[in-house]
């Protein structure tokens, strides 16, 4: 960490080329000799990407920014603040701390916390990252968090660990066993000096697979953001026995869409069926992720189209996770028939059919757009049908 990067007329000039072009920058140099251009361009490039994704960091003065990757790693702001409200007590060790998105956020909800980061470099970032948003309640500690843990020999009310998904070789990896540390040998240290332990994993992860893997599990959260899902949590608790709760989650902007069940009993619902009512919903991605596809038919007693579609209709509207479509017209999907309806231009959705939606424009002659919903499906009969649709949300 280079302090010089923190004098104010540096702080000014990368304020002042958040919007330049770096390779520009980079070409022309910058006013400083005593500091690497580089660095400070580095640093342009990192804060830049922060914006959106860690506004408070961003619009902190005096913030010193890691590496892309360090970034790319880290939490969202918005992912980070969901996280803060499933833990509770007095205290929480953060294993893998990293930038300190997450760790930021449990300060707020517990009123001691410790900041575990292998990274010299990196915990010191950290650290006076910490001063300069004003937190005084967490500890930091450059060290191997499991290393920690097994010295500091205390009972914590949580354990937070997200493994890093990068092999020796900087390749993306996401089975637990690959990531480092890895959660399957040391889940039985976690819950000895915890009760609670949240684990943050890769959207990739298959959610039955891993709970073979993991012991004393009591939830999993799937969250999403804008319909993308970005990270599974999973709620270890000691001596737990019980059933799996999945809860997804899609947070908006304005709002956030729900849907839960037992994961053991998805297996058993029976999922009621239907030709297309008046209304036709779409589950959002976290419910995707989920597979509870029969949970959902009969939790909200709405109907699917088909075993493999993953549509669902009813005759009265419900609160459902995903978009929520009126249906105008039903077609059965013939060329001859689909050109008497004069569409030219239409927004093209998919579900269980034969044709991708490229192949589909261009046999129908559809422009993308406009105020009309297109979905291909196949309907209980097995058959090939068209839903015209106008979106209610």
């Amino acid at each position: 960490m280079n302090k010089d990067i923190l004098h104010t007329e540096i702080q000014e000039f990368i304020n002042n080329n958040l919007s330049s072009d770096a390779a520009e920058l980079l070409l022309k140099g910058v006013p400083f000799k005593h500091v690497d251009s580089k660095l400070i361009i580095e640093q342009i490039e990192a804060k830049k990407r922060c914006e959106k994704k860690l506004p408070t960091w961003y619009n902190t003065k005096n913030i010193y920014f890691p590496n892309k990757l360090n970034i790319e790693q880290t939490s969202s702001e918005t992912t980070a603040k969901y996280k803060s409200n499933l833990v509770s007590g007095n205290n929480i060790i953060d294993l893998t701390g990293g930038f300190g998105v997450d760790t930021f956020y449990f300060s707020k909800q517990l009123k001691n916390v410790i900041h575990c980061e292998i990274n010299t470099e990196l915990s010191e970032i950290v650290l006076h990252n910490f001063e300069a948003l004003q937190i005084s309640n967490i500890n930091n500690v450059n060290d191997n968090g499991i290393d920690v843990l097994k010295r500091l020999n205390q009972s914590f009310d949580w354990i937070y660990i997200d493994p890093s998904r990068r092999d020796d070789l900087k390749q993306k990896v996401f089975l637990l066993a690959d990531c480092e540390p890895n959660i399957k040998t040391h889940q039985d240290l976690l819950l000895k000096h915890a009760k609670n332990v949240m684990i943050k994993t890769s959207p990739l992860l298959d959610l039955t697979a891993t709970l073979s893997d993991l012991n004393n599990v009591k939830q999993i959260h799937i969250v999403a953001v804008n319909n993308e899902v970005k990270e599974l949590l999973w709620i270890l608790e000691r001596d737990y026995k019980g059933k799996v709760e999945v809860k997804s989650i899609n947070l908006k902007k304005n709002n956030a869409q729900h849907f839960k069940f037992i994961f053991n009993e998805e297996f058993n619902a029976i999922a009621n069926y239907s030709k297309p009512l008046t209304y036709l919903y779409e589950p959002n991605s976290a419910v995707l992720k989920s597979g509870g596809f029969n949970s959902i038919s009969d939790i909200l007693n709405i109907n699917k189209l088909h075993k493999h579609s993953h549509l669902y209709t009813s005759e009265i509207i419900v609160d459902f996770p995903g978009r929520h479509f009126k249906i105008i017209k039903v077609l059965t999907y013939n060329k001859k028939a689909f050109s008497k309806e004069k569409i030219s231009k239409a927004n093209v959705t998919t579900r269980n059919f034969p044709l991708s939606v490229s192949e589909i424009r261009k046999k129908l002659k559809i422009k993308d757009g406009g105020d009309i919903y297109l979905f291909f499906t196949i309907n209980i009969n097995e058959e090939k049908i068209i839903l015209v649709c106008s979106k209610m949300n």
